[in-house]
């Protein structure tokens, strides 16, 4: 029994491998920006975003048009929630259109809008890292953030809101009008999409040819965000120059 416990221990002693490195051996963590702790107020890692949060800030009408991954629905929503928590406005507005991408909308389980749940999961997670799933979900519950369809905002009008259009590029030019003209007194409406990634048949999508028609005006901004300003990995500006 001694002989099995000694043979056992210096096994242990020779196998087993610390469960954290050495004080001086590199670790993930160690990564500068990796480790994100939470901003209050969200900060600009450009110039083009800076001046996407200049135009929300002195426009009630701005266009974010860009390539995916520079932060324009995070931006959007972060300036949305500051907002509504400082009482600018009384309502959070979000939509985005359902459009299938390959996949058929009608297999998905669930009732209707058990179906729309995936297409509308991007603006619940920017909303639960500004605010938390426990305030977020009492929000939702009183009717201060809304999150909805395309295809629900036909009729609306959106007074003391602040109006988020997410993925606006997969919206014909009619869809496009319609929404800008739900645009309420004391109201703020942001569209974000990205022309060249619609889901779209070509030619069908609305967004550029909108955002060259109000550019001329002084009231309304458009903001075009370019490959170097992409704030994800670093392959995606890569790989968006070649596809």
């Amino acid at each position: 029994m001694a002989k099995r416990s000694s043979r056992r221990a210096s096994r242990s002693d020779s196998n087993i491998r610390p469960l954290y490195p050495e004080q001086d051996a590199w670790s993930p963590l160690d990564e500068p920006r990796r480790d994100k702790s939470y901003l209050r107020k969200v900060r600009p890692y450009n110039d083009n975003q800076a001046a996407l949060l200049d135009a929300i800030d002195s426009r009630n009408m701005v266009l974010a048009l860009g390539p995916a991954g520079t932060g324009k629905t995070y931006l959007a929503i972060a300036k949305a929630v500051e907002a509504l928590e400082k009482g600018t406005v009384g309502k959070i507005m979000l939509s985005r259109p359902a459009v299938e991408a390959g996949e058929s909308l009608g297999y998905l389980p669930g009732d209707l809008e058990d179906k729309l749940a995936p297409y509308l999961r991007p603006l619940y997670d920017a909303l639960n890292d500004r605010l938390g799933a426990k305030q977020l979900k009492s929000l939702l519950s009183d009717g201060s953030i809304e999150i909805a369809p395309v295809a629900y905002m036909r009729g609306r009008t959106l007074n003391n809101a602040f109006v988020v259009i997410d993925e606006a590029q997969n919206c014909t030019f009619g869809q496009i009008k319609m929404l800008l003209t739900r645009l309420g007194w004391h109201s703020t409406m942001v569209l974000t999409g990205d022309p060249d990634q619609s889901d779209l048949l070509p030619g069908i999508s609305g967004l550029s040819e909108i955002a060259n028609r109000l550019d001329p005006l002084d009231d309304i901004s458009v903001v075009r965000l370019r490959d170097e300003d992409i704030v994800r990995h670093p392959l995606v500006a890569s790989m968006l120059s070649v596809l």
